[in-house]
């Protein structure tokens, strides 16, 4: 068996205190850049003894083949390094790390627990036996350069034994929840009593101290991640900034590196100088390259550089959009133009001013002390319900293991849907009543029909058709601004009649551009639709609606035919419900809605959505019907929003409702059309209107994207249809619906109505305050005192 050596060893290097040992395998080496693993070693050995075990390392003259043992001096952590010949390689390599690692294990005492950063080190590792087995995926690093082929093999095998898994961002988490039923999101943390320093009282570094101009610095490792190509355009265009980059370059070329005369290569430095290089400057860069190795990242110097009081300029990294992307110090840009734009504007900000306390009160809630108090509990927790398996079949378990139904998984609601209304009752309940909710959706995404993204080009597109918020409700808008921050938009559509793309609704500009009329002023447009108006003694239709209000030539020619492809029905057979929705005016007032609030989250809908579920007490499985997990977990409540017949196993017949199709396309052209929506009432064409996404959400890209909107019979469950015979229908769902005091039925399919979204909101707002409020009196309640006569 190859040796086991001291180097530079005090006594405490092999220590043999009554604790738990902890073998953390890990691919960065503890003296390369203080990252997540040394923060969280550090703290993991105050309750266990650590041991960091590196990748092997060639002997060093002097230095003996077999195991080198060292220990932090600043930690107390044992950092081993198996020290091999390069000309060991291959199988004899991994025997020979094998051996030392077992040589090592022997040495101690307790009840081990393992914890991988990297799946590479599993093939000599994986005959441990330990108590409990700890997956800390920080990186997706098979999409890393140079990626070894087995790595995802490995991964698969490590997630299969892992007892808990934590991710290090929520992005990361999103892309492995699925592959395990004991996984946690960790966001990068932040010591921000080390970086605050950066706030003043310390000496600048001399290599940047003589630097003239504003300053714009970056620290951290330069490998593929970084958007060479975007740092060198910024030098190029701001020659008067001076772009100081901190950090050892590794896994490319250094002559790739851009090369201008205010572009400082500083090389790495210490974990504890950082703070007085940060100090000098001006604005902190995140210039990462959009691409696979950056998809999952959750940088861990956005809240270092935030502590040391510096606005941050990022490229668009999800989870910085998602945990950062509301404060005013934090800048997000997309392409060089808009990236040198987000640093005049970071450049801009008050060093002092209130920006700074908006992230001094975000930051509050982190820490490495956290993140490790929390970690520690989950492992532990994990390693009791391992100890509750029967020895007998502790050989045939696989982590995690499957636990009996005593000891399924306890949370105190149960959401089905992560649309708006699912979203909205699991973030008041997890946050306004501080309980653990479970949020289930069959989708692959949050945000329901809401959710947004961008395409391959770019562009960001509503997946369901445009969704426009807008609603008379200052407590809604407030409730929803909590998660956004609001653009101003005012809806405008126009229909495809006659050659010619009129206003809609029916507006006085819509009348004297068809008629070319010139119609002066109200009272001439309703003298004109009042001519051709055909009163009926009772409206019970939506033909009757619009009729009765503007006549037959108007009906047919913008509403009969849209009607017929949106609903599959004449208008003289729905519910007068559907057109009055539509009003018609006699101003020129072009807006489609009427309401207070006009307005689009400025991110996005999906961000919004990740925002209000971004919570500790919230656990939230995609891809996932709520029946594949009623069998793992306990849950007081049930709140569905999903359909109610198919809640009841479609009892009494199926709802009725109609769907969409949407054809996506991406134009090389600026605009497509003038307004956000255009309506096709002619019916011979399939589609019933066109959408242009950038006039909704605002966004600046050389090139547009649109849809074709396809209403059909088959596909999702969209618009219920209003018609007598299907309200009789649900009724009766309904009053079984009534009948379940556990489960609390909300939002569209639930209710089996069409609601705006601001309507959807108010109505789980509406049933949080009514959950809360037997909560409350059930909480208040005396306790029952039973009699033997009363049993």
């Amino acid at each position: 068996m190859p040796l086991l050596f001291d180097s530079q060893v005090t006594p405490s290097a092999r220590r043999s205190r009554p604790r738990s040992p902890l073998l953390c395998f890990s691919h960065l080496r503890w003296d390369f850049v203080l990252q997540r693993p040394q923060h969280l070693m550090s703290r993991f050995n105050a309750v266990y003894d650590v041991t960091f075990w590196e990748e092997p390392l060639a002997p060093e003259e002097g230095v003996p083949v077999g195991l080198e043992l060292r220990a932090c001096a600043r930690t107390g952590v044992t950092i081993a390094t198996p020290r091999l010949p390069e000309a060991v390689q291959g199988d004899a390599r991994e025997a020979s790390v094998r051996d030392l690692l077992d040589g090592y294990v022997k040495t101690l005492t307790g009840e081990l627990v393992t914890w991988y950063y990297t799946p590479m080190m599993l093939p000599f590792s994986r005959h441990l036996e330990s108590r409990s087995l700890v997956y800390d995926c920080m990186d997706e690093l098979a999409n890393f350069k140079f990626a070894p082929p087995e790595l995802l093999g490995l991964e698969a095998e490590l997630l299969a034994r892992a007892d808990v898994v934590f991710t290090g961002g929520y992005s990361l988490y999103e892309a492995k929840q699925e592959r395990h039923r004991n996984i946690h999101p960790f966001p990068s943390s932040v010591d921000r009593a080390h970086f605050e320093q950066a706030r003043g009282g310390v000496i600048e570094p001399g290599d940047q101290a003589g630097l003239q101009g504003p300053i714009l610095g970056f620290y951290g490792v330069v490998d593929e991640r970084m958007d060479l190509g975007l740092l060198d355009a910024i030098a190029r265009e701001r020659p008067q900034w001076q772009l100081v980059i901190v950090g050892p370059v590794v896994k490319i070329d250094e002559a790739e590196l851009p090369r201008r005369p205010n572009i400082h290569y500083l090389g790495g430095k210490t974990y504890a100088e950082l703070p007085a290089y940060l100090a000098g400057w001006d604005v902190a860069l995140m210039p990462f390259a959009i691409n696979e190795s950056t998809r999952f990242i959750s940088p861990t110097k956005t809240p270092e550089y935030l502590a040391g009081g510096k606005p941050v300029v990022s490229t668009p990294i999800t989870d910085v959009i998602r945990h950062y992307g509301d404060l005013q110090g934090v800048k997000i840009a997309d392409s060089p133009q808009a990236f040198i734009a987000a640093c005049d504007q970071a450049l801009a900000l008050d060093p002092h001013g209130p920006w700074l306390t908006e992230v001094d009160r975000m930051l509050a809630e982190l820490s490495w002390d956290r993140t490790f108090r929390d970690m520690d509990n989950l492992i532990a927790a994990a390693g009791s319900r391992q100890a509750d398996v029967p020895q007998s079949l502790g050989s045939t378990l696989t982590a995690p293991a499957v636990m009996p139904s005593s000891r399924r998984k306890p949370f105190d609601y149960l959401v089905v849907g992560a649309g708006f209304a699912g979203s909205v009752l699991a973030e008041r309940l997890a946050a306004g009543s501080n309980k653990k909710v479970l949020v289930v959706d069959r989708r692959p995404h949050i945000g329901g029909n809401a959710y947004d993204h961008k395409d391959a080009a770019g562009v960001l597109i509503h997946k369901y058709g445009p969704h426009i918020f807008h609603t008379n409700s200052q407590d809604i808008a407030d409730y929803l601004g909590q998660f956004t921050k609001w653009r101003p938009y005012e809806h405008r559509v126009l229909a495809s009649a006659r050659d010619k793309l009129l206003p809609i609704p029916i507006n006085r500009t819509t009348l004297n551009e068809l008629y070319g009329l010139s119609l002066k002023d109200e009272a001439e447009a309703e003298a004109f639709l009042k001519s051709r108006a055909e009163p009926t003694d009772q409206i019970r239709t939506s033909e009757d609606v619009v009729v009765a209000a503007v006549g037959r030539e108007l009906y047919e020619l913008f509403f009969q035919g849209y009607t017929r492809k949106q609903w599959g029905i004449d208008p003289s057979g729905l519910d007068k419900a559907v057109t009055a929705r539509i009003p018609t005016r006699t101003g020129t007032d072009d807006r489609y809605f009427g309401d207070k609030h006009q307005i689009m989250p400025r991110d996005g809908y999906t961000a919004m959505f990740n925002r209000m579920l971004d919570h500790p007490n919230i656990d939230l499985l995609l891809s996932t019907g709520y029946a594949e997990v009623m069998d793992e977990i306990e849950a007081g409540h049930i709140v569905y929003t999903g359909p109610v017949d198919e809640y009841f196993g479609y009892r009494f017949g199926k709802l009725p409702y109609r769907s969409l199709r949407f054809e996506h396309r991406n134009l090389e052209l600026e605009r497509f059309q003038p307004v956000a929506v255009v309506n096709y009432p002619d019916p011979q064409l399939p589609y019933t209107r066109i959408t242009e996404y950038k006039h909704l959400t605002g966004q600046d890209h050389p090139s547009t994207s649109i849809s074709y909107e396809y209403p059909s019979a088959d596909g999702d469950p969209y618009y219920p249809i209003p018609r007598p015979e299907n309200q009789a229908l649900y009724k009766k769902y309904e009053a079984l619906a009534d009948a379940n005091p556990n489960v609390t039925f909300v939002g569209r399919l639930a209710t089996y109505r069409y609601y705006n979204m601001d309507q959807v909101v108010g109505q789980a707002l509406a049933a949080f305050r009514k959950l809360e409020r037997r909560r409350r009196t059930q909480a208040a309640a005396p306790p029952a005192i039973w009699t033997e006569a009363a049993e």
